[in-house]
């Protein structure tokens, strides 16, 4: 696809500027620090019935391969109830036949059908006692948990219409190229989605031990739900892929005028994938597990990473990621993460 490729390349040529980690050293006091921050209770806009009509249909991708929901078991009424016991002896009229109705999905960034989706199911998904430091232990959890991501995503997207599939990976120990560039990128330690491909792109040594003057996420928090929380974030981005937001968002990049403008836009896209990341980790808390004491931490954990004083401001301040973070883990409903209606304030 032409957008798809060239979001590829804009990700690719972005990767080195997109820096996530603030690190003080006033704030690596201790695992208690204090949360000094709160949620905030954004966006008040909730789909309703009076707002810009969403399609309710059943998927028109071929689900055979997936596990039948619900409403999936029941057939359609236009279908017949029983096979035909002889071939019929007249062509059938142009009015018994019935074609697919076509429906256009609602893929702006304000009205996507992704805010009809709702909240996550609660699935199992069990960590272990997994050493961020060793790289076959963690490439095994962030794959293992990538499939919990897709248990918890796939089904509700699917109930609103939307062809899902799961995103691949690339997880490395060291370095790696991927089709939007290298991973990591000089300086940094963050995974990347690429839309190109549908592939999200990690190295386990930068993620835990940091990568030139970047320290890793793993030298902030030692606990593995810290790099997985980012896994879940870079699956947000799967996610606003499929139902159109990223296409939508470099629309709007693309006419936008202004650098300042462009960035706004970026931040509302990765706080939003930050939100979509708060609420997988609700809905396995309670079997990753998510004690009180570690969703604190991590909490504090999301106060810490953000815009690096010196690059782009385009992933949001340290408070904002933790608000949306939070937002998404306490509110744990996807039109909450509908960071295009929040005020500027919020996703500065």
């Amino acid at each position: 696809m032409g957008v798809a490729g060239v979001l590829g390349a804009v990700f690719g040529s972005l990767a080195a500027l997109f820096v996530l980690i603030v690190i003080g050293a006033a704030l690596l006091k201790s695992s208690s620090h204090p949360d000094t921050t709160t949620p905030v209770a954004l966006p008040s806009y909730e789909p309703s019935h009076t707002d810009e009509p969403f399609p309710s249909h059943e998927p028109t991708h071929d689900t055979s391969s997936q596990e039948p929901t619900q409403e999936q078991t029941q057939e359609p009424t236009q279908e017949p109830t029983q096979q035909p016991s002889q071939q019929p002896t007249e062509q059938p009229t142009q009015e018994t036949v019935t074609p697919p109705k076509q429906v256009t999905l609602n893929t702006s960034l304000k009205n996507n059908i992704l805010y009809r989706a709702g909240s996550l199911p609660r699935v199992n998904c069990r960590a272990g006692n997994t050493n961020i430091f060793s790289h076959s232990q963690l490439k095994a959890l962030i794959l293992k948990t990538g499939r919990c991501m897709d248990k918890a995503w796939g089904p509700i997207l699917q109930r609103q219409g939307i062809a899902f599939s799961p995103p691949n990976y690339a997880v490395a120990a060291g370095r790696g190229r991927g089709a939007c560039g290298d991973y990591p990128s000089a300086g940094s330690m963050v995974p990347y989605y690429c839309p190109r491909n549908n592939t999200i792109y990690a190295s386990t040594s930068a993620m835990s031990r940091g990568n030139g003057n970047a320290r890793g996420y793993g030298q902030i928090i030692s606990w593995h739900g810290g790099i997985i929380s980012m896994m879940a974030h870079e699956y947000g981005h799967h996610v606003q892929n499929i139902t159109g937001v990223m296409d939508s968002w470099w629309q709007g990049t693309v006419n936008s005028s202004s650098q300042s403008g462009k960035l706004a836009l970026s931040r509302k896209l990765e706080l939003q994938a930050t939100c979509l990341g708060g609420m997988w980790m609700r809905s396995v808390a309670s079997s990753y597990p998510v004690p009180s004491s570690l969703r604190s931490r991590l909490f504090w954990f999301y106060a810490q990473v953000g815009d690096y004083p010196g690059y782009p401001r385009d992933h949001g301040t340290p408070a904002n990621n933790n608000r949306w973070f939070r937002q998404g883990w306490e509110r744990d409903k996807t039109y909450q993460c509908n960071t295009w209606l929040a005020p500027s304030s919020t996703t500065s």
